[in-house]
């Protein structure tokens, strides 16, 4: 039996290992969230008010759009709503994080949900400061509604979710998430 300061040991190393986890995922999401208002700030610079820049003729191009709405366009002018959404995301993610079992099998989920979260934040940066966001990469071969990189954050790291906890995480890992004692 584990006496009172080995526990107490393990319960301080716990906890530093779980600060370091948040520092990471701060630093991630704030990477991410960087390098998306970077290449709107680009797509403003250079495609605002200008024709398409065609990148493979017929197929790929780079077009300026301010969507007020959510992904391809969908609920204009609900901002109230976006930022409300973001909040609540972000509650997701710390209760997850602060719930994950630290180690290095569940490392695609935290890159998950810090991917998540990039994008919402990227996006909702926008929504805040302009009233709309950017949106810039359009595939005109399927008439691909246009988008951005915080969009391909979420819809990438949603995909992959899905995949994990369907076909990676099996039920018992998942019960460790959400019925562990700390």
């Amino acid at each position: 039996m584990k006496t009172e300061i080995e526990k107490t040991q393990f319960n301080n190393q716990t906890e530093i290992k779980r600060s370091k986890l948040f520092i990471l995922t701060f630093l991630f999401v704030a990477v991410g969230v960087l390098l998306d208002q970077y290449t709107k700030y680009l797509a403003v610079i250079h495609l605002k008010d200008q024709n398409p820049f065609v990148l493979i003729d017929g197929i790929f191009e780079l077009q300026y759009l301010e969507n007020r709405g959510a992904a391809f366009g969908m609920m204009q002018n609900q901002q109230f709503f976006f930022l409300v959404s973001v909040i609540v995301i972000t509650l997701v993610v710390l209760f997850f994080l602060a719930k994950v079992p630290l180690e290095k099998h569940f490392i695609p989920l935290e890159l998950c949900a810090a991917a998540i979260i990039s994008g919402a934040f990227g996006n909702c940066i926008d929504r805040v400061r302009q009233g709309f966001v950017v949106d810039f990469f359009y595939f005109k071969l399927i008439d691909f509604p246009i988008f951005n990189v915080a969009d391909i954050y979420v819809t990438v790291a949603t995909f992959l979710l899905v995949i994990l906890l369907f076909w990676y995480y099996k039920e018992e890992d998942l019960e460790r998430i959400f019925h562990s004692r700390k």
